[in-house]
């Protein structure tokens, strides 16, 4: 059973009675049934390649009474401040231990938190189709666990919880997060007289693959949806600052890539206000080649990005995140 080898585990043995601290579940949890799951694992762009293993691990799952009781204690935790900003509870990755169904666990949590994130929209407004691009990330998540793990999974919970918790969304090519600037972003832009600074409000640009180019166009795009959506559906958020932490804002890319690239186009939007002091090579790997774990000297150099994230592992260098920020 489930539970038996949570309780195995010191740290999800402390999780779970941290959970169960809270209270009975608030009501009985929403499980798909086996009919209905697939159309709504489908809505949220799942490939079907991992449908029927997820219904039958949907019934494993149903079967196990412990196991239903943990996920509608999870769904109440997740769901009780829907919508507030930098609130979002996320359930962890299971240990290997717990087989397919602890792997799949937290991608049922938010299938079962689906109507209260749905709720929210429709009370905010959010267009249908901008809810179902958003919550559409999770089906990318499951593809991008099964490029680097093989078959379905999610490696960050903690990242599809903004998505279900109405603090991120999909809008054209950019992912945009209602976020709050922090001390050292905060202080720069209060700086540059803008009106702003630490603790206010601001959106979080995140660049998803699997999306096309990272374009001026696509971009200009996005951030046009975003000044009128915010506007429209937040309108008690001033979201005057955009803000950007990524290995993206790297300066070193501008030694490897032309001026008129994308990527050193998106850079030349941002004031960059700081670069991480360690280095973190494993990220560009993981985003351009699909690994963090790849070994270096097999990257391939198939594109001028490949070419450039690959040839500065090689010559010894390293790859930093970096962070800036631009008016809106």
């Amino acid at each position: 059973m489930l539970l038996k080898e949570l309780r195995a585990d010191a740290r999800l043995a402390e999780w779970l009675k941290d959970l169960e601290r809270e209270g009975p579940p608030r009501e009985a949890v929403w499980i798909p049934d086996a009919d209905e799951l697939p159309d709504v694992l489908l809505d949220l762009s799942v490939p079907h390649e991992h449908i029927n293993e997820l219904v039958s691990l949907r019934g494993r799952l149903a079967a196990d009474p412990e196991a239903v009781t943990l996920l509608a204690r999870c769904v109440t935790r997740f769901v009780r401040d829907m919508g507030e900003v930098g609130t979002a509870w996320e359930p962890p990755v299971l240990p290997a231990s717990t087989g397919a169904l602890g792997r799949c666990f937290p991608l049922f949590v938010f299938v079962a938190a689906l109507p209260y994130v749905r709720a929210h929209h429709q009370e905010r407004g959010i267009p249908e189709d901008v809810s179902r691009r958003t919550l559409a990330d999770l089906g990318r998540h499951v593809s991008v666990h099964h490029r680097r793990a093989g078959g379905p999974g999610l490696l960050f919970p903690w990242w599809i919880a903004l998505h279900f918790h109405g603090e991120l969304f999909q809008l054209g090519r950019l992912q945009l997060q209602r976020a709050v600037l922090g001390q050292r972003t905060g202080r720069a832009v209060a700086a540059a007289g803008l009106g702003a600074g630490p603790g206010d409000p601001c959106l979080s640009l995140h660049i998803t693959d699997f999306r096309g180019p990272l374009s001026p166009a696509a971009c200009d795009r996005s951030l046009a949806l975003a000044r009128a959506f915010f506007a429209r559906h937040y309108p008690d958020e001033r979201h005057e600052i955009a803000y950007c932490h990524s290995w993206l804002l790297d300066p070193q890319l501008k030694r490897y890539l032309a001026a008129d690239s994308n990527i050193i186009r998106f850079q030349d939007r941002f004031a960059v206000e700081s670069e991480e002091t360690g280095p973190d090579d494993g990220v560009p790997v993981g985003f351009v080649f699909g690994d963090p774990d790849l070994p270096v000297d097999g990257l391939p150099r198939r594109s001028s990005v490949e070419r450039a994230v690959g040839d500065h592992l090689r010559a010894g260098g390293h790859w930093y995140g970096g962070s800036g920020w631009f008016a809106l």
